[in-house]
């Protein structure tokens, strides 16, 4: 009875809403503002089967139904739905904002990763995702689209047809063309003008449709592909051990751990050679966009079809490169931490450069690492991983310890090329023996002037923005500080004014304190402004150029900076990190590093680990032509384990395959951390 009982109650929905359950589905959606959501709309009938996941949509939200954009995440069918959503009443999903999704499958299972990983509303993982110049869609706008009917082909079929001669070639042409056209380009082919057209609108022989088309044709350069260089033995033994990963079709991370100089991109790109004779395409993170147009042009030296990504971009260009990416028109994508997002369809290689690097984190939300989304991905889709660096992170090393991911040394520069000589400078000696006035110290200024005389390069780096890093009155000891974030803030000698480095909070260069009015107040420290016009004042016949975030701001300001030191225009760049790393001149011969306490003595459990990542990265700029290099590092510690685990890299680096004094020199480093 029981039984009989349950059966008649369990009957199912009710029998008025049995043909609306067939065709009722659900469309889940989340935003990326306050309320973050899911949320579930009804998809309408004239929206059935054009709303898919991964794609925007116009929905109503709160009482006053004003429409939101938000992402669909999921469209759910009526057979999935529960009894409580198909029976209660939901809003209807206004329009698809896109013609289809911005990302695949894939690439929504990521973000839904991501979001639970950095603990981030899914939303704003998306934006993140998505730049802002696809959502936009810059470098497009609408355009009438004009095409013939099915009246206009019968009509035009007939034999005693009568229409006006413009009217008739303008239907002719319109349906000769194998593509509907803009009405401004059909009267062009045509050869008449744009009032015949509306009035074959008008006629019904004729119909229109808006479009969005690009504005400019942002094409991917092709170039003359040069032939792979003949590599070395342990290039070789790089490339096979990575050739060996992708034929096996596994999602693996290698950790190619080759001292500065030792050819990892040429690794690289011979690896990638392969990727894309398998048909796949591969992605390469660099850290610096300083790094792009060097990293960019020796791969389009390489290879035909390539692509760049970063936030030096035109919104428009970097738009019609997304696209083409999505395509599967592109073979490589070269890019800073974002182009880990880019949606490849035929996704076969990553490759981290530098991957130690700190750029590599984001530090607003979501706070991703560029290193663990990347690994995510290529777990996905079952491909490999590589790490390229000459100072891995101390994860990354000790992950290679273990055994969770692979370590493939390189410990030799090509060609046999010598690493360069190190020399600390004390600056506590300098100091006391009044010998230097200024940065640059009586040992490095020597040195200059030697490398300069032998028409070599020089390369000075200071990690430090700016004319003077802080601003503090003599007489009560206040010191200038954002009202926001409660830090110094920098004063910039180009427009006297002071900056928050954290927030861009500006306000004009003070001339009395602020607090008790005193016009004495005194501008400390030193920064990449002071340095350039020291240079300027000690070396004033020599062609000196600054590279930092306040000089690059322009579009291909680094492509022309870099361009100008390669061609020897410029014999004395000096600039913050973005110019330590990756960078490959021939006729550097002198790297002086200004001050390597700046990052030393940062409040950062990192600190030290940075600093030796630092040091040996510049470092790594000279010496890599035939005449050799030195590098000379000024600082109060010389005796920090950080620094004197950098000059001694040549050392250590030069062991065998169990690498002890390496893991010596980490564990020192980390030791450092825990005190």
């Amino acid at each position: 009875m029981r039984e009989r009982q349950r059966s008649l109650f369990d009957q199912g929905t009710e029998p008025w809403l049995a043909d609306e359950r067939r065709d009722f589905s659900v469309a889940r959606v989340v935003f990326a503002e306050n309320p973050f959501g899911p949320y579930d709309y009804r998809i309408g009938e004239s929206l059935r089967g054009v709303v898919e996941a991964g794609m925007r949509v116009d929905v109503p939200l709160g009482r006053g139904n004003s429409l939101r954009e938000g992402y669909c995440i999921e469209v759910v069918p009526a057979e999935r739905l529960d009894r409580a959503v198909e029976s209660r009443r939901l809003k209807e999903v206004a329009r698809a904002v896109d013609e289809r999704p911005l990302i695949d499958a894939k690439l929504l299972d990521m973000a839904r990763w991501m979001a639970e990983r950095w603990i981030a509303p899914l939303g704003q993982v998306l934006e993140t995702i998505v730049p802002g110049s696809v959502r936009s869609m810059a470098g497009t706008r609408e355009v009438a689209i004009i095409a013939p009917t099915e009246k206009g082909r019968l009509l035009l079929a007939q034999p005693n047809a009568k229409l006006p001669d413009k009217q008739r070639r303008l239907l002719e042409t319109a349906i000769a063309a194998t593509e509907p056209l803009p009405a401004a380009e059909l009267a062009a082919r045509a050869g008449c003008t744009i009032g015949p057209i509306r009035t074959l609108l008008a006629k019904e022989l004729l119909c229109q449709r808006l479009e969005r088309r690009a504005t400019n044709d942002w094409e991917i350069v092709a170039s003359n592909e040069e032939p792979a260089r003949t590599p070395n033995d342990e290039q070789r033994t790089a490339i096979e051990r990575i050739l060996a990963s992708l034929e096996s079709r596994r999602s693996e991370t290698l950790l190619l751990h080759g001292v500065t100089g030792s050819g990892k991109t040429e690794v690289y790109m011979q690896a990638i050679r392969r990727v894309i004779r398998m048909g796949r395409q591969a992605i390469v993170l660099v850290p610096e966009i300083s790094l792009t147009p060097q990293t960019r042009s020796r791969f389009r030296s390489r290879f035909s079809r390539v692509a760049v990504l970063h936030s030096h971009l035109s919104p428009a260009e970097r738009h019609a490169h997304w696209k083409r990416i999505a395509a599967g028109d592109v073979d490589v994508i070269v890019g800073a931490r974002s182009a880990v997002f880019a949606p490849a369809p035929r996704l076969g290689l990553i490759v981290i450069d530098e991957e130690h690097d700190g750029s590599f984190k984001q530090d607003k939300t979501p706070r991703y690492h560029a290193r663990d989304v990347a690994e995510y991905r290529v777990r996905s889709l079952g491909i490999p991983l590589i790490l390229g660096t000459a100072t891995p992170s101390l994860e990354s090393w000790r992950r290679a310890e273990i055994g969770e991911i692979v370590r493939i040394p390189m410990l030799a520069r090509v060609l046999d090329l010598p690493l360069p000589d190190v020399a600390l400078v004390d600056l506590r000696t300098e100091f006391r023996s009044r010998s230097t006035k200024g940065m640059i110290s009586r040992p490095l200024q020597m040195r200059m002037k030697q490398t300069l005389a032998d028409d070599g390069q020089v390369i000075l780096m200071l990690n430090r923005r700016g004319f003077a890093t802080s601003i503090q009155c003599p007489a009560c000891g206040f010191v200038v500080t954002c009202p926001y974030c409660d830090l110094a803030l920098t004063h910039h000698r180009d427009g006297n004014k002071a900056i928050c480095h954290y927030c861009d909070f500006e306000i004009p260069e003070p001339k009395v304190c602020p607090d008790c009015r005193f016009d004495g107040i005194r501008f400390q420290g030193f920064g990449t402004q002071k340095l350039e016009e020291e240079v300027a004042l000690k070396f004033p016949d020599v062609p000196a150029l600054r590279m930092d975030s306040d000089t690059m701001r322009k579009l291909g300001s680094h492509e022309t900076a870099l361009e100008r030191f390669r061609s020897g225009e410029v014999r004395i760049l000096l600039g913050t990190q973005m110019i330590a790393k990756g960078l490959d001149f021939p006729n550097v011969m002198l790297v002086g590093v200004i001050n390597a306490d700046t990052s030393l003595h940062f409040p950062d459990f990192r600190a030290a680990e940075r600093t030796f990542a630092l040091v040996t990265q510049v470092a790594g700029r000279t010496g890599r032509g035939s005449r050799g290099g030195t590098v000379v590092v000024q600082t109060f510690s010389p005796e920090h384990p950080a620094l004197q685990a950098a000059p001694s890299t040549r050392r250590w680096q030069a062991q065998s395959e169990s690498g002890a004094r390496g893991r010596a020199a980490s564990v020192r480093i980390a030791e450092t951390h825990s005190a």
